[in-house]
């Protein structure tokens, strides 16, 4: 019996003995053994942890609020609109953009450093959002099902001890990576959120370019939680030559982008 078929006999098996949901994008059942009012329980403990691990919020109320509007925007044309989203941009200098659950999505200032279009900014907090969607952060906890009473209670109780535990798990969610499915599926969701909300999907495949350029150069951070972008950039061109053939009049760069981001003044203050 191959790895592949055993792994989706014990899925189907603990589903049965203790629970699955259906993923909004793929419409398809996965073990979850949380219930979606956890996420938000989850997300709003964590986030606070995670952008005081990443050196705090660009302190930058305009660029902030020109993050969220972007990803606003996604979000309201995601398969799940009516989770309340934070967008937010974080101090740390590495090139990295993280998803929690319940609607809370952070990039950091070093990759905002090397965007050059709203696009392209479209095309990572909508893969983001798709994470979210797709609830991929609980189903990755759930099939780490050793953590699951330390999640639970990390996640309701204040205790010194559960302080430690927390602070552990703020690690995990910095350092999880998602499957390669999982990450496809983010991709080609967040391409259709992308052309939903108006922006061109080319942005997508810009920022893959950048990101592989990067890499080439020296190993950056991205992708210690996410799969190198050659074998990405294939499938979400063939998406667009296919699916989105004619995009003209699909936005790329907008002035609220080369005021917030390529001409802001927070390029030029350091974190305390």
């Amino acid at each position: 019996m191959s790895k592949k078929l055993l792994l989706v006999i014990l899925s189907f098996t603990l589903c049965l003995s203790i629970g699955c949901a259906v993923n909004p994008i793929t419409g398809q059942e996965e073990l979850m053994l949380y219930p979606e009012q956890k996420d938000i329980v989850i997300g709003r403990k964590f986030a606070p942890k995670v952008e005081k691990q990443m050196g705090g919020r660009i302190a930058d109320e305009s660029l902030q609020s020109y993050i969220d509007s972007v990803g606003q925007r996604i979000a309201r044309v995601s398969h799940r609109p009516d989770l309340e989203y934070h967008f937010a941009a974080l101090e740390h200098k590495s090139i990295n953009a993280i998803a929690l659950p319940g609607g809370y999505v952070f990039l950091t200032k070093g990759m905002l450093q090397n965007l050059t279009s709203e696009a392209q900014l479209a095309g990572i907090l909508a893969h983001e959002t798709a994470h979210v969607v797709a609830r991929d952060t609980m189903a990755a906890l759930s099939r780490q099902r050793a953590i699951d009473v330390l999640l639970i209670a990390a996640a309701t109780q204040d205790t010194p001890a559960e302080a430690i535990r927390a602070a552990a798990l703020t690690r995990l969610f910095l350092d999880l990576s998602y499957s390669r499915d999982d990450e496809q599926q983010a991709d080609l969701a967040g391409l259709d959120y992308m052309v939903q909300a108006g922006y061109n999907p080319h942005g997508m495949i810009e920022t893959m370019q950048m990101l592989q350029n990067k890499q080439e150069a020296r190993p950056i951070e991205f992708f210690s939680t996410h799969p190198l972008p050659e074998n990405r950039m294939e499938y979400l061109t063939e998406k667009i030559e296919t699916k989105y053939p004619n995009v003209t009049g699909l936005k790329t760069t907008t002035e609220g982008f080369r005021t917030a981001i390529l001409e802001g003044g927070w390029k030029l203050k350091t974190h305390p």
